[in-house]
C-alpha cells in the first residue's frame, strides 16, 4: 500500500486542529477557535495594572492569559503596593481578588505641640516632611522625616521645647544724695516685668537686695531681678544703687582739747562741739556745722591757756573767772609749817594729772592777815584779795581747812583734815557734770597713766 497519501492526511489534520496543550493555535479566527475548543468556558476580563506589571500562567498553556483557572502575579513599581500579590480567574468570570497597585502611604505624622510640619507630598512614599517650632521654642529630634517603602517614617516625632530664657530689663543706675544730717537716701524705682518669647507664662519677679522705697546707706549696692518661665528657664538682670553723702573736710580736736560730733562727724548737717581740757580756754567757735557747700560754719577753734587775772579787787570777780570752766580746791592754813598743809600739798603734787583731768585749780591761802599769802600756782594774790576769799567762803584763818567748789560756784565739800587724792577724786567724779566730762574724755582717749 502506498504510504504518502496517509502521511499527507495526518499533516493536514495537525495544521487544522493544533496540539492540545501546546498554546499554539492555527491561523483561524480567534472567536472560531474559542468556540471550537472552549465553547461554554467562562473568561475573566483582561488584567490591566497601572503602575505595575503582571505575569500569568494558564492551566494548559493557553495563548490567552484570562482563561478560567489562570493565575496572575502582580508586581508594582517602586512606591506602590499590590492589593493582592496573586489572583486567579474564577468560574464566575471574575478575578479572585482586587489587584490594583496603590501608592504606598505612611501613617499620618503627629503634630508637635507648639510647632508643626510641612510635607512635599503628604504622607505618600518618598514625601519629605520638615518640622518647625513656634517662636521661643527649639526643635528636639530630627528636623526632617521621609516616608519609606516600608510605610515607616525615617525619623520619630520630634518635640518643641522651650529653652529660651525669658528677658527682663532692670532699671538704670540709681544715684542719690543723702539728706542733711542723714547717711541714707530713699531710692524708688518701678519693678520690671519679664517677657517670655514662648508661651508668655512667667513666675513672680524675684528681687535680690533691698526693695524699692527703702533707705539705702552710703555706698554702692548691687541689685538683681530674676524671673522663671514655665519650663524653668531663668532670665535675670542687674543694676546698682549708689548713695552719696556730702562731706566736709574732717575736723580734728584742737591741741589741749577735744571735739565731739553727731551723725557721721563730717557729713552734711553734722554738728561738732569743741571742749578744752582743764586749764585752757576755748577760742573761736564752740560748735561748727557742715554746710551744703561742704564748708564748716564758724571759725577755727583753738584751746589757749587760761588767763587768770589776779589783779582784780574783789573775791567775787576772781571766782567769776572760773565759772563753768574750772572747779576750785581752796586750801587754807595758818602757817606754811602746818603739818596738815604740808601733808596735803605733798599728796596733791603727785596727783597733778588727775586734778587737770577733773578741771581742778588749786588756790593756796597761807598765813594770817596782814602777813598772809595767796597764790594760784606761781601767781600771787594780794593780802586783801586773800582775806576777801576767806571772808566770802567763811574759811577760818587759824586752822587748816580745805573747800571744794564746783563749776557753778557752789560749796560742795569741806575738809577739816587732809584727804588723799583718791578720796578727793571719788567725790568729784560723783558730780553730774563730771559724768558727762568722763564720757567725752574717754572718747578722746584722755587719761592719766599713773
Amino acid at each position: 500500500m502506498d504510504m504518502w497519501p496517509l502521511l499527507l492526511l495526518i499533516v493536514q489534520l495537525c495544521f487544522c486542529c493544533g496540539y492540545e496543550g501546546s498554546g499554539y493555535y492555527s491561523y483561524r479566527d480567534d472567536e472560531d477557535r474559542y468556540d471550537h475548543r472552549y465553547k461554554g468556558t467562562p473568561w475573566c476580563a483582561p488584567i490591566k495594572v497601572k503602575h505595575g506589571d503582571v505575569s500569568c500562567r494558564t492551566p494548559r498553556g493557553e495563548h490567552y492569559g484570562n482563561v478560567m483557572g489562570t493565575r496572575c502575579k502582580i508586581r508594582c513599581k517602586q512606591g506602590y503596593e499590590a492589593q493582592s500579590s496573586e489572583v486567579v480567574c474564577m468560574a464566575s468570570k471574575h478575578w479572585s481578588l482586587n489587584y490594583a497597585c496603590r501608592e504606598i502611604r505612611c501613617p499620618k505624622l503627629n503634630m508637635p505641640a507648639n510647632g508643626g510640619y510641612k510635607c512635599s507630598d503628604g504622607s505618600y512614599f518618598n514625601s519629605r516632611c520638615e518640622f518647625f517650632c513656634s517662636p521661643g521654642f527649639s526643635l528636639k529630634g530630627q528636623k526632617t522625616a521621609t516616608c519609606q517603602h516600608t510605610k515607616v517614617w525615617s525619623a520619630g516625632d520630634p518635640t518643641c521645647v522651650d529653652i529660651d530664657p525669658p528677658k527682663i530689663t532692670c532699671p538704670t543706675l540709681k544715684d542719690k544724695w543723702a539728706e542733711p544730717g542723714k547717711l541714707t537716701a530713699r531710692v524708688t524705682w518701678d519693678t520690671p516685668e519679664g517677657v517670655d518669647t514662648a508661651d508668655g507664662i512667667l513666675t513672680d519677679v524675684i528681687l535680690k537686695g533691698r526693695p524699692s522705697k527703702s533707705d539705702f546707706p552710703e555706698g554702692l549696692h548691687k541689685m538683681a531681678y530674676t524671673v522663671f518661665d514655665r519650663a524653668g528657664n531663668k532670665g535675670s538682670c542687674r543694676f546698682t544703687v549708689r548713695v552719696r553723702v556730702r562731706r566736709c573736710s574732717p575736723l580734728f580736736p584742737p591741741d589741749n582739747g577735744y571735739v565731739k560730733c553727731d551723725s557721721d562727724k563730717d557729713n552734711y548737717g553734722a554738728t561738732c562741739q569743741f571742749t578744752c581740757t582743764g586749764g585752757y580756754e576755748l577760742q573761736g567757735s564752740a560748735a561748727r556745722v557742715c554746710q551744703h557747700g561742704l564748708t564748716w560754719s564758724g571759725s577755727d577753734t583753738t584751746c589757749s591757756p587760761m588767763n587768770i587775772n589776779v589783779g582784780v579787787r574783789t573775791a567775787a570777780a576772781l571766782l567769776d573767772q572760773f565759772y563753768e570752766k574750772r572747779r576750785l580746791l581752796i586750801i587754807s592754813a595758818p602757817t606754811a609749817a602746818n603739818h596738815n598743809y604740808r601733808f596735803q600739798m605733798t599728796n596733791l603734787q603727785q596727783a597733778q594729772c588727775g586734778l587737770d583731768l577733773r578741771h581742778v585749780t588749786v588756790i593756796e591761802l597761807v598765813g594770817t592777815y596782814p602777813a598772809q599769802i595767796g597764790r594760784i600756782r606761781h601767781r600771787l594774790l594780794s593780802p586783801a584779795l586773800a582775806l576777801q576769799l576767806r571772808l566770802l567762803l567763811q574759811i577760818p584763818q587759824r586752822s587748816f581747812q580745805m573747800v571744794l567748789v564746783d563749776k557753778q560756784g557752789m560749796d560742795k565739800q569741806r575738809y577739816p583734815f587732809p584727804v588723799t587724792a583718791a578720796e578727793l577724786f571719788t567725790t568729784i567724779d560723783t558730780f553730774p557734770l563730771r559724768k558727762d566730762e568722763m564720757v567725752l574724755q574717754q572718747e578722746a582717749g584722755q587719761t592719766c597713766q599713773s
